[in-house]
C-alpha cells in the first residue's frame, strides 16, 4: 500500500533526483517545493515530480526558513501524508519549523517504508549502537532525509507536470541575514561514490596518505576517513569523515586502511556492499564486520598492492 500524497522540500537541486525516486516508491503523487527557477522546476518534473511549487529565491536579507509558515499551509491544504525535507543545515531548521506549525515533530531517519497505510521509520540511537523502529501517527509526517537513503530513478524529459508559483507569507521572526560567505571546504559526495578508500589512525603522518590516494586513483575510488583524521589531526576535510555524525556510504566496495572500526565509524561504513579491512591489529573491531580482512602493516601491505595493480595496467 502506498501513500496518496508525498511532498519533497529541498534547498539543494542536486538532491531532487534521489528524493523524487523515494517519493515515487512511497506515494501515488509527488509534489516538490523548490527555491529556484522554471528550469529547475522542469528538471524536477523529469525526475518524477507531478507538481512543483516554486518559491522565488528570497531577498538577501531573508532566510528560506522564513517560508516555513507558507509551506506548512500548503501541506495542510493539500493534505500531505508525508513531507520529506532534505537534511541540509537549512533543511533541518525548516523541518523543525514546519513540524511545529503542523503540531507534530520532525524525525531524522535512515530508512522509511509504508505498511498498512502507516509510515514506518528507522533511525540510529545511542550513538549508532542500536536502531529504533517507529510507527508514525501524525496526519502529516515530517522527516529529514539525507543522500543515500533512496536511489534516483532515470530522468524522463517527456513527463508532464504542473508548476505553481507561490507568493510566500514571509514570517517576521526578528532574524535577518547580514552577510553571506562561501563555505570553506571540499565539495565531495561520498554517499554517491561506488568505491571508497578510507584511512584511519594506522597512518602515522599526513604525507603517508599519498599511498592511500594512489590506491584510490588506481581503483577509481573516492577518499574517506575516520573522525580522528578529519577532526583530530585535520589531515582531511570533514566532508570526508565517515561515521555516525558524518557520511553514510552506499558503496559497492569500501577499503578500510588502518581504521580500528569503532561503532561510530562502522555505522557509516556498513551500508557498503563489500567491506575490505587491512589492519595490523588482529583484534581490531573492524574485522568482526569485514567481508575480507587482512592482518598486516599498511606500510608493508599497501606498496605491494599498489605494485600489483600497476603491473596489471
Amino acid at each position: 500500500m502506498t501513500l496518496n500524497n508525498v511532498w519533497i522540500i529541498t534547498d539543494n537541486q542536486n538532491a531532487v533526483g534521489e528524493l523524487c525516486g523515494g517519493g515515487r516508491q512511497l506515494g501515488a503523487q509527488v509534489s516538490v517545493v523548490l527555491f529556484g527557477d522554471q528550469n529547475q522546476a522542469k528538471e524536477a518534473i523529469a525526475s518524477g515530480a507531478d507538481k512543483v511549487f516554486l518559491f522565488e529565491q528570497p531577498e538577501n536579507s531573508v532566510m528560506i526558513e522564513a517560508y516555513s509558515k507558507s509551506i506548512a499551509e500548503l501541506l495542510r491544504t493539500e493534505k500531505a501524508d508525508l513531507a520529506m525535507v532534505y537534511s541540509s543545515i537549512r533543511g533541518k531548521l525548516m523541518a523543525g519549523r514546519i513540524a511545529a506549525q503542523l503540531a507534530t515533530s520532525a524525525l531524522a531517519i535512515s530508512e522509511l517504508k509504508v505498511e498498512d497505510g502507516r509510515i514506518i521509520t528507522r533511525r540510529m540511537v545511542y550513538g549508532g549502537a542500536a536502531m529504533r523502529t517507529e510507527k508514525t501517527l501524525s496526519e502529516t509526517v515530517v522527516v529529514t532525509v539525507g543522500t543515500g537513503v533512496f536511489e534516483a530513478g532515470p530522468k524522463d524529459e517527456t513527463r508532464q507536470g504542473t508548476v505553481t508559483a507561490v507568493n510566500p507569507n514571509v514570517a517576521s521572526d526578528g532574524i535577518r541575514v547580514l552577510e553571506t560567505r562561501p563555505k570553506q571546504g571540499e565539495v565531495v559526495n561520498l554517499s554517491a561514490a561506488k568505491r571508497v578508500v578510507g584511512v584511519g589512525r594506522g597512518f602515522s603522518a599526513k604525507e603517508d596518505l599519498k599511498m592511500a590516494e594512489e590506491l584510490a586513483a588506481l581503483i577509481g575510488a573516492e577518499m574517506g576517513c575516520s573522525r580522528p583524521i578529519a577532526e583530530g589531526e585535520k589531515w582531511m576535510s570533514k566532508e570526508r569523515y565517515i561515521g555516525v555524525s558524518g557520511v553514510f556510504l552506499k558503496a559497492d566496495i569500501y577499503v578500510s586502511l588502518g581504521v580500528s572500526g569503532q561503532i561510530q565509524h562502522m555505522v557509516g561504513a556498513n551500508p557498503s556492499k563489500t567491506l575490505v579491512a587491512i589492519n595490523k591489529d588482529k583484534n581490531a573491531p573492524v574485522f568482526k564486520q569485514a567481508d575480507i580482512g587482512l592482518v598486516g602493516d599498511i606500510y608493508h601491505v599497501l606498496p605491494q598492492i599498489i605494485a600489483k595493480l600497476k603491473a596489471q595496467k
